[in-house]
């Protein structure tokens, strides 16, 4: 399984991130998802190895065709590493409100 850091990576390109919302609704072949896009096949195919590598998607075979499968599990460990830090943002906003609410009173 692929750690934090290659995840990350991988989510950070907003062309993979399509590619994931593409899988999230119905498994793909590469044509289909290279369709969809204005970039070359070429590209498509190495960011389909980014995210193979981040254990993102997983690929099946069906005759000729190489399936890409949505692997929703590694995005587990950042929902999990980033909710440590919703917590940090709710407290500064309740900190910030006294130091807003005096600057707006004067």
């Amino acid at each position: 399984m692929a750690g934090l850091g290659p995840v990350l990576r991988a989510i950070a390109d907003p062309t993979r991130r399509q590619i994931l919302d593409l899988l999230a609704e119905h498994d793909l072949p590469v044509s289909r998802i290279a369709d969809r896009f204005s970039i070359s096949r070429w590209a498509i195919m190495k960011h389909l190895r980014v995210l193979r590598l981040a254990n993102l998607i997983l690929v099946r075979r069906r005759g000729q065709q190489r399936i890409q499968c949505l692997n929703a599990k590694p995005l587990k460990s950042v929902e999990a590493w980033s909710s440590r830090f919703a917590s940090l943002a709710d407290d500064s906003r309740q900190r910030l409100k006294p130091a807003l609410a005096s600057d707006l009173s004067k």
